[in-house]
């Protein structure tokens, strides 16, 4: 590559700036960059391949190296009006570096379009490692919008070129963008292979905010695949790569957010054992659940403490993000939030999380973000109809209020290419619209088929079991116009009159259950049957857990 460079001391500066991207030497390219504080506070249209400088500099601090706001302070030495006057090479690299500027403020349509004009000049340039960056990053901004398949094909391009150019190591830094992908693609197996081979080059290197990527990834397979304990030690291991480099990185405050809703789930596992053992003790005589008692207190105690270490961490994670201005980091941490609130039964809070991350997705028009608030903002509602809260000043009935957030955030994520955040919002609005049997059930089966088609049904985590509880709903209500219409032209399907009997309890009793505010006893008391057949039929229609059973 030929620099347009007078000075030999200067083109020599940009030679080794490059080259350190390339070979991800980290620490070394710190150290250049730091030396060269002169030329940084000459840079400017006025020294021929300044912006060539500036280009670097941009990719060193997507790197680490300082903070956005320096290469925002030297790009306002570059004014509309002397722009004419560089060369294209310079020309090219000042627009790398506002599309860096518009990431950092994450306003990725903006910066796409200044890699889109960077990659209309690629004929006309021969520097191709810009070319390469520009393709990678163009891809990182897409793969924000959820626009996987979009992104994939940018990311595949610049690698092809990095390796074309001898720069496997950075090569190797694309592939795990490529490997993220595959993963967000419900293709685990095929990510894990791809981040091995990234892995196994960068290893040699010192770029832990990469190897962190990296291990944060794994976290995020042993997570959707439900190794929970596995996901929490990479996790704790991307945390010691990232404190490497940076104290302070960013990154932190994911893997931060990760361990909370890892112990988040831990935690509602740990319940639901608790919910099951409580149920079979109940059946057993007291000397014999009585031993028990100091296990029950130790599982009880671990629970506290699974839930007081998820809020530990998420306000870390929010003291990070709140340093950088994240919005969509900040906006997952309130989200988090607001589940473990939905957890422990505090609707309002959680509603207002929601409300909170909607309103930051809202800022930047982050579909993805608005998406996920929308799907938390359904499930405190649908709980609210459950629980038979009163929806306060809203006119509306709260699993109509459900409903509405629930298609809004099927609309934002069909405007993505991410199929597991489409699945979720299919999912929630199936849920909701078995909250009352008055709307839709077609619709409800719908979604439901949709999501199945959505989703890996070798990956069995949270999203999964909450499409099986949207099954068993949808077979417990089954077509109840249409049941109830053969039956009044005696058409029974050759059942016998006790599965008839307990068909039609299916239909009754969850509607008079509703009817009777969510309580058993008085559903058993109006029908005049055992509560013990209530709770059943409920049960068998995912409408109550073991702990409500004995609450109501």
């Amino acid at each position: 590559m030929t620099l347009p460079i007078q000075d030999s001391t200067y083109t020599q500066v940009l030679r080794e700036l490059r080259d350190n991207v390339a070979s991800r030497q980290i620490r070394k390219g710190f150290e250049h960059l730091s030396a060269q504080s002169p030329l940084l506070a000459a840079c400017g249209p006025q020294q021929p391949g300044a912006g060539v400088l500036l280009g670097y500099l941009a990719q060193w601090v997507d790197i680490g190296f300082g903070q956005p706001e320096l290469v925002r302070q030297v790009l306002a030495r570059f004014p509309s009006s002397c722009r004419e006057a560089l060369s294209l090479l310079d020309y090219v690299h000042l627009r790398m570096a506002e599309g860096l500027v518009a990431m950092s403020e994450e306003e990725y349509a903006r910066a796409a379009e200044h890699f889109a004009v960077v990659l209309a000049l690629d004929n006309e340039i021969q520097d191709k490692q810009v070319i390469s960056i520009a393709n990678f990053w163009t891809g990182r901004c897409l793969r924000r919008q959820g626009r996987y398949h979009d992104a994939l094909g940018y990311v595949a391009k610049a690698r092809e070129l990095a390796l074309r150019l001898q720069y496997p190591k950075m090569a190797a830094v694309m592939r795990v963008l490529e490997g993220w992908i595959a993963f967000q693609e419900g293709k685990p197996e095929e990510a894990a292979k791809i981040l091995g081979d990234a892995e196994s080059v960068l290893l040699e290197t010192d770029d832990h905010l990469t190897r962190g990527n990296i291990s944060s990834a794994y976290g995020r397979i042993a997570r959707r695949l439900g190794n929970y304990d596995q996901a929490l030690t990479r996790f704790g291991k991307a945390i010691d790569e990232y404190s490497k480099r940076d104290p302070h990185n960013r990154n932190l405050a994911r893997s931060y957010v990760n361990i909370a809703f890892v112990k988040r789930m831990l935690a509602l596992q740990l319940r639901d054992k608790l919910d099951r053992e409580a149920a079979r003790s109940r059946k057993k005589p007291a000397r014999e659940a009585a031993p028990a008692q100091s296990t029950k207190m130790k599982a009880r105690e671990q629970l506290a403490r699974l839930r007081s270490e998820a809020f530990q961490h998420l306000e870390k994670a929010r003291e990070i993000y709140a340093s950088f201005a994240d919005h969509r980091g900040t906006g997952n941490v309130h989200i988090t939030f607001g589940y473990l609130f939905l957890d422990d039964g505090e609707l309002d809070r959680a509603a207002g999380e929601g409300a909170i991350a909607f309103q930051l997705g809202d800022e930047k028009q982050d579909g993805v973000l608005k998406a996920r608030a929308r799907i938390l903002q359904c499930a405190v509602e649908s709980s609210k109809f459950e629980e038979q809260v009163d929806g306060g000043s809203s006119e509306a009935p709260t699993s109509q209020v459900a409903c509405e957030f629930a298609r809004e955030g099927l609309q934002l994520a069909k405007q993505t290419q991410n199929r597991r955040l489409i699945a979720k919002a299919h999912i929630a609005l199936g849920l909701a619209l078995c909250l009352d049997f008055a709307e839709d059930m077609d619709e409800a089966r719908r979604c439901c088929n949709d999501a199945t088609v959505l989703l890996n049904p070798t990956s069995h985590d949270y999203v999964w079991r909450e499409l099986q509880l949207l099954h068993r709903k949808l077979r417990g209500s089954g077509n109840i116009n249409a049941a109830l219409r053969d039956w009044s032209h005696g058409l029974v399907g050759g059942k016998t009159f006790q599965q008839l009997s307990e068909e039609f309890a299916s239909i009754v009793i969850p509607k008079v259950w509703r009817h009777e505010g969510c309580k058993v006893a008085h559903v058993a008391q109006r029908l005049r049957i055992s509560p013990k057949k209530v709770r059943r039929v409920l049960r068998d229609q995912g409408l109550l857990t073991d702990a409500q059973s004995r609450e109501r």
